[in-house]
C-alpha cells in the first residue's frame, strides 16, 4: 500500500469563445502597432506593474499571465508582482511615481464616475513630464483595450513565454 498521495487534477482549461485575431487580423496588427507606440519612453518595470494592475481590476487573466511573466523577466520582483492588487494597503513597496502610476491607472480603467479625478491626475503630473504623462495615459488605455479583447473572448492564459510579442 502505498502512502502517497494520488495527485489533484486540475480543471480542464476553456477553450477561447473566439480567435478574435485570425477573424481581425488587421485590427490585431493595429493594436500591436498601438502597443507599441504607446510603451515608447516608459521604463519597463514601470510598464508592466500598470499592464498588470489594469489587469487585475479588468479580471483579464491572458493579460495577468503575459505581463507578470514580461514584468519578472525585466527584473520585476515577485514580492511586488504579488502585492499589486492590494497596493493602496502595500504602499512601502513602490515609488511614490509607480504609486502615483498605479493610481491613475486604477482612475482611467474604472471610469463608473464617468471622470479621472482632479486630484489623481495631478499627482501623477507631479512625477511625470507632459510627454511621459502622455505616454502614460496612451498604456493605459491600450492595456484596458486588449483586456477587453481578453475578457470578451476568454483568452485562456498560462501559454505565454516572456517576450512572446516584442
Amino acid at each position: 500500500m502505498s502512502t502517497q498521495e494520488e495527485p489533484v487534477p486540475y480543471a480542464p482549461e476553456e477553450p477561447p469563445r473566439l480567435r478574435w485575431a485570425q477573424h481581425a487580423p488587421e485590427v490585431y496588427k493595429a493594436m500591436i502597432q498601438l502597443d507599441a507606440v504607446a510603451n515608447q519612453g516608459l521604463e519597463p518595470r514601470l510598464r508592466e506593474l500598470v499592464k498588470i494592475r489594469a489587469s487585475q481590476v479588468n479580471h483579464c487573466a491572458r493579460c495577468l499571465d503575459m505581463h507578470s511573466k514580461d514584468a519578472l523577466a525585466a527584473g520585476e520582483s515577485v514580492e511586488r508582482i504579488i502585492q499589486l492588487g492590494a497596493w493602496e494597503e502595500s504602499r512601502h513597496f513602490y515609488t511614490e511615481k509607480e504609486l502615483a502610476a498605479l493610481e491613475l491607472t486604477d482612475a482611467v480603467t474604472v471610469l463608473t464616475d464617468g471622470f479621472v479625478p482632479d486630484e489623481v491626475y495631478e499627482r501623477a503630473a507631479k512625477h511625470f513630464d507632459e510627454a511621459e504623462l502622455s505616454q502614460l495615459i496612451a498604456a493605459i488605455a491600450v492595456i484596458n483595450a486588449w483586456n477587453r479583447f481578453g475578457v470578451s473572448t476568454r483568452t485562456p492564459p498560462g501559454h505565454y513565454h516572456p517576450g512572446q510579442h516584442k
